[in-house]
């Protein structure tokens, strides 16, 4: 009979794979790894907002993302910055940034390695009731803007002129990143979400023929990977976040086999 403490980070961390699944393909698609990471990175620095203003951590974190993703896209419509170098300036400056600011609260008592890589066995129920609503939420918002989100993801010129405002959809779909994050960071920490949302979905292109088959894919990754990396971690005593990403990159090493060589169109 399992616990609850494994049993809820069982729940969480099924919950966060199912939502990162879809997510992970646009980034795949779109070759936004390192905008995943920067955002992430900016997490830390609203855990530190979140302590010194007593307010909710996942609320803080969005607002903290939401903030610098929208500043991301502002600042690479601007032809004398480039995208590399910008987002390796906000990200490494974000992260940075953070940790300063938790260090100056020398009242505060807090594990930061939890912060990094995560704590997915401290999960409550109120963590559980945020993952699920919060999930549920930003997959019925990217279900309804999936169709205009992908036709810009593919096209941005042809997308626009057949009215799918191709910058709205850019814009949309960073606010659903940062509060993916944000609901994410608990989970496997600011360090290795970008990696649950990549991993899975990298594997996933391998494995499926269309778009819509690639997301449902790369969700099912997901939870596999977080199911074997709990019981990994629970089996031979590692922690748990990154026992997750490992159980991820060894299925992304499966799906290189030659026998799943079948490459799809997406």
């Amino acid at each position: 009979m399992l616990d609850d403490f494994f049993l809820r980070a069982l729940l969480a961390g099924i919950g966060i794979a199912v939502v990162a699944g879809p997510f992970g393909c646009f980034i795949v698609w779109r070759r936004m790894s390192y905008f995943g990471d920067t955002l992430s990175h900016a997490g830390l620095l609203g855990v530190a907002l979140s302590l010194a203003l007593e307010i909710n951590t996942m609320l803080a974190v969005f607002a903290v993302s939401a903030l610098l993703a929208v500043l991301l896209v502002v600042l690479s419509r601007r032809p004398s910055l480039s995208s590399d170098a910008l987002l390796g300036l906000l990200s490494h400056s974000a992260l940075a940034i953070g940790l300063v600011c938790l260090s100056f609260m020398t009242w505060v008592r807090m594990d930061l390695l939890g912060l990094l890589f995560g704590d997915i066995l401290a999960v409550g129920r109120a963590d559980l009731a945020l993952i699920y609503g919060g999930g549920a939420s930003v997959l019925l918002i990217l279900w309804r803007i999936w169709g205009r989100l992908f036709a810009a993801t593919v096209s941005p010129e042809l997308a626009a002129a057949e009215g799918a405002q191709p910058q709205r959809m850019e814009l949309v779909f960073v606010l659903l990143m940062a509060a993916v994050i944000a609901i994410a960071m608990k989970v496997v920490g600011v360090l290795l979400i970008t990696a649950l949302l990549i991993m899975p979905a990298a594997a996933a292109r391998r494995l499926s023929s269309g778009p819509e088959q690639m997301a449902l894919v790369a969700s099912g990754l997901g939870v596999a990977a977080v199911v074997g990396g709990l019981y990994g971690s629970l089996f031979w005593d590692t922690p748990s976040g990154p026992s997750i990403v490992v159980a991820a990159l060894l299925l992304f090493l499966v799906s290189l086999l030659p026998v799943f060589g079948r490459q799809s169109a997406n």
